[in-house]
């Protein structure tokens, strides 16, 4: 439709100069500006949860530690008593000292709620505190330490009635009345009475020889000394900003039975219950949780990892977490400043953007109907514009000169524009020709000098190579063959060097590749960029999965591409394999395909990004030279040269951006498949 009217003379409709140039004014600041603060603040507010969930996940990790070096010390301080000389000599049957004296002693040294001495058979030889019944002796701890030296230990649930055997005083402690907490699992429980006990194990010898077991045990119910503890290592004073708290608590099953949250001011939350959520994911599921969560009267970012007791069983939770609600007015105080600032800023910058595109549309809209005039064929239309110091004016006056010498010089062009386009167009494209010629020639003039010296090199190289490697291929079977069943023995040694013979075979056989391609060539058919990504991955998720690297995908590539399959994947392999390498530490891995043209012909881009370590302009220069590495001991230096040379040869470049500490960006370039 545009052209006909074009044609025909008419000119084509389209927005007037006064909308454009208010558009131009105000699209950056009404629409541009706005959408890139939205990104940028969900962006920052994404990296600040992330930093707030990154933070509990340490207070978890240390309170974990704390737990575990408890666990650790209660075994070490029992293995110490059973080994001392002290021990031996109230066990002798000439003993000066009492035993129930030393275990009266020795617990409350090292803070204990109860200590035995216990045989193989169940018998409690000595106790502190005097035990009120016969506890039991089946647990795995004691067994484990009847059955070896090292010390067990572990978390243990203990009935009611065995914490009664051992002492009421501690069953008494361990009772908790259950506080009807909302979101938490229905129950009909009113109290708890089981109580969550630190229980270790150290195998000791008897007089007669016997095997006996020091037991010993801290309960952990209402202990609020351990608990506060650990909120003193994970929350030191000045941790976390003003007005926000930090909290650790210790749960049985999904009862808190330790903690220093507050249910209200002088009372803490001991008997109130865990969320449904939460327990179904840590006691039901077994995963840690990293989120927030409503901790009994407020939201809290929290971090619970489950307890598991010396049966393997999910018992309980530890859990670290701080107050939300300071971080979150900060965030909201920061979005709404970052607001107003924006309104601000706006309305006081549009008024002036608005004053300023006035000044223009006058001089523009008489200019642009001077030009619509002309373009009807009035060549004597002018805009008869004052002279004026600014650039429009100055514009309106060279364009009434302009008009002027259009007008006089416009037959004379009209009768040489023909000649000269015809001799303009037969004259470049000969230059164009010629010129595609001898690029054509020089680059394969280069490339057979460099392919000639290599292949022969490469020819004697195989040749020099190979047959010592069938001799020792050969004479390797022969060995394994005299050796018969015996070489088993020496099997991986016969694999290290089945393994090294065949990497000599490869090292060849990519000299070979570069050297005479074209023997190596595969068949060529049309594939989709973003298929062939997606089947590279697999290949190279071994190396992924050794080190923290994000893989981002950007596929917006329509057209297809000519070339083998296989080398295509070797190129993009080896691409991704070196971006791997150059990101030890980590980082992000972007993977991209989207149509480009390039020298007027349409294709299809790939480009394979890292963030790693970079390459100065002098490695850039030379990475696509044959045997040129940066990796030292590894790699021959061929895989880029070889890729380089595949993608070539149907028509593509691969070129390289990088700089040093800021990544490197390899893009693949193949033309249509036609």
């Amino acid at each position: 439709m545009s052209d006909a009217a074009g044609r025909s003379g008419e000119p084509v409709r389209g927005r007037s100069v006064r909308f454009r140039l208010l558009a131009i004014a105000l699209l950056p600041m009404l629409v541009i500006l706005p959408l890139l603060l939205g990104v940028a603040i969900y962006r920052w507010n994404a990296k600040f949860d992330a930093t707030l969930i990154s933070k509990v996940n340490g207070d978890l990790t240390i309170a974990h530690q704390y737990l575990a070096r408890i666990l650790e010390k209660t075994g070490v301080q029992l293995r110490a008593l059973s080994l001392s000389a002290r021990f031996h000599e109230v066990l002798a049957p000439d003993a000066r000292g009492s035993l129930q004296d030393l275990l009266d002693e020795t617990r409350k040294e090292i803070g204990l709620d109860f200590l035995y001495l216990t045989n193989d058979r169940g018998d409690v030889l000595a106790s502190s505190p005097p035990l009120q019944h016969r506890p039991r002796s089946d647990w795995p701890i004691i067994m484990s330490a009847l059955s070896g030296q090292v010390p067990a230990t572990g978390v243990d649930i203990f009935g009611n009635d065995e914490l009664a055997a051992i002492s009421p005083a501690l069953a008494e402690r361990a009772r908790l009345d259950l506080v009807p907490t909302p979101n938490a699992v229905p129950t009909d429980r009113s109290t708890e009475t089981r109580g969550m006990v630190v229980h270790a194990a150290s195998r000791a010898m008897l007089p007669d020889g016997g095997a006996a077991a020091l037991v010993g045990g801290t309960l952990l119910n209402q202990n609020l000394e351990f608990i506060d503890t650990i909120n003193d290592l994970v929350y030191r004073a000045a941790s976390l900003p003003e007005g926000s708290q930090g909290t650790a608590t210790l749960f049985l099953d999904d009862v808190r039975i330790s903690t220093n949250v507050r249910l209200f001011e002088g009372r803490r939350a001991l008997g109130t219950r865990v969320s449904a959520a939460v327990r179904s994911a840590v006691l039901g599921e077994g995963r840690t949780w990293l989120d927030s969560a409503f901790v009994v009267n407020d939201w809290y970012i929290s971090a619970y990892e489950p307890l598991v007791d010396s049966y393997g069983k999910r018992v309980g939770m530890l859990y670290v977490g701080f107050l939300e609600k300071p971080f979150s007015e900060a965030k909201y105080q920061t979005l709404m400043i970052i607001i107003a600032a924006f309104i601000a800023i706006t309305a006081a910058t549009v008024p002036i953007f608005l004053r300023w595109a006035s000044s223009i549309f006058m001089p523009l809209e008489r200019v642009t109907a001077t030009i619509t005039e002309v373009e009807r064929g009035n060549l004597s239309a002018r805009t008869k514009m004052p002279v004026l110091g600014d650039e429009i004016g100055r514009v309106a006056v060279h364009l009434d000169s302009l008009l002027d010498q259009i007008q006089e010089r416009d037959r004379q062009l009209r009768e040489w524009n023909e000649e000269l386009n015809v001799r303009v167009r037969e004259r470049t494209r000969d230059l164009e020709h010629a010129n595609l010629k001898l690029e054509a020639t020089t680059k394969q003039l280069i490339m057979s000098e460099k392919l000639a010296a290599i292949g022969e090199i490469t020819a004697g190289v195989a040749h020099e190579i190979n047959n010592p490697i069938a001799v020792m291929q050969g004479n390797l079977d022969v060995i394994r063959s005299v050796f018969g069943a015996d070489a088993d023995k020496a099997k991986v040694e016969f694999r290290l060097l089945d393994e090294q013979i065949h990497r000599i075979s490869q090292i060849v056989t990519k000299l070979l590749q570069f050297a005479r391609p074209e023997e190596y060539a595969g068949y060529v058919e049309r594939h989709a960029p973003a298929s062939v990504i997606s089947d590279c991955l697999p290949l190279v998720q071994h190396l992924l999965n050794k080190t923290e690297i994000a893989v981002v995908r950007d596929d917006r590539a329509n057209r297809l591409v000519l070339m083998n399959r296989n080398e295509l994947q070797q190129v993009l392999v080896n691409l991704i394999v070196n971006a791997i390498h150059a990101m030890p530490e980590g980082g992000t891995l972007t993977l991209r395909s989207f149509d480009a043209e390039r020298d007027g012909h349409q294709g299809v881009a790939i480009e394979v990004a890292d963030t790693g370590i970079g390459m100065s302009a002098e490695v850039i220069e030379k990475i696509f030279d044959p045997f040129y590495t940066t990796k030292r001991r590894q790699g021959t230096g061929l895989g880029l040269s070889i890729s380089q040379t595949l993608i070539k040869r149907q028509g593509g470049q691969i070129t390289a951006e990088s700089r040093v500490g800021s990544g490197s960006t390899f893009t693949v370039w193949l033309p249509e498949a036609s």
